[in-house]
């Protein structure tokens, strides 16, 4: 199973589609490609939310490409009504799956809780590619997610995230050293693929670190992106190594 993670920069405007679309082109190789959280929209809209927040029949280009490629990607999306900081899986030429961000944040430099609303589950689906599951970053900081995605007879995890740049330290970033250990519990415990997507650039003072990457069932690091630069990376699964985890949390 080949994946394409596309660590982008997305702007604050209605622009990003045709980007996403061009990046979609260059890597229709892959079986699934995967963007970060907010990819369609930027992440501090804030009052711009409203207006610059998608309807499902304004994607139609997507639906249309994932005839090429299965497409996950993260948006802010009309619902019902109201406005979710989604994530979104294409597939076959149709929207196969929705998953709204089910935890907020709404302290210090975060205000997502001031305008988006809230989903309120995380549910396995089926796919051409296996059954996945969707969160979108501050889902996995949640010790109930993990649980939800352990228990899930999900094969293979997605987490889309615009996670700032901070808590710098002479051996790296802290944030980055948290989300490693958020993952590799989610890769151990789900005895899954977790591929992680978090993007770059700069919006009002705060810098994404990107760092995108690709942890294994077993809970190592088998692909790793680079921190705070747009780039793509195409990697092949290894899916003996799920088989492995699965075998080894059955018998032992």
């Amino acid at each position: 199973m080949k994946i394409a993670l596309i660590q982008s920069a997305p702007k604050l405007n209605r622009s990003n589609l045709v980007e996403v679309s061009t990046m979609i082109d260059q890597y229709s190789d892959a079986d699934v490609i995967v963007f970060p959280e907010l990819a369609l929209s930027g992440y501090l809209l804030q009052d711009k939310l409203f207006e610059d927040a998608w309807r499902v029949e304004e994607l139609e280009t997507l639906a249309h490409q994932s005839r090429q490629c299965d497409i996950v990607i993260g948006a802010a999306l009309w619902d019902e009504g109201k406005v979710y900081n989604s994530a979104l899986y294409f597939s076959k030429g149709e929207l196969l799956h929705i998953h709204h961000k089910n935890h907020l944040p709404t302290y210090g430099m975060f205000e997502e809780g001031r305008y988006f609303a809230a989903g309120n589950e995380i549910r396995a689906f089926e796919t051409p590619n296996g059954t996945a599951v969707m969160v979108v970053c501050e889902d996995l900081w949640r010790a109930e997610t993990i649980t939800a995605i352990a228990e899930s007879d999900a094969e293979i995890v997605y987490v889309l995230a615009s996670s700032p740049a901070r808590d710098f330290q002479e051996e790296g970033i802290g944030i980055e050293a948290q989300w490693d250990a958020l993952l590799k519990a989610a890769a151990l415990l789900s005895h899954n693929y977790v591929i992680f997507v978090n993007r770059v650039g700069f919006e009002d003072g705060l810098g994404f670190w990107g760092g995108s990457r690709v942890v294994t069932p077993m809970g190592s690091i088998e692909y790793k992106m680079g921190l705070f630069e747009a780039e793509g990376l195409s990697v092949e699964l290894n899916h003996h190594l799920q088989k492995l985890g699965r075998y080894i949390a059955k018998n032992f």
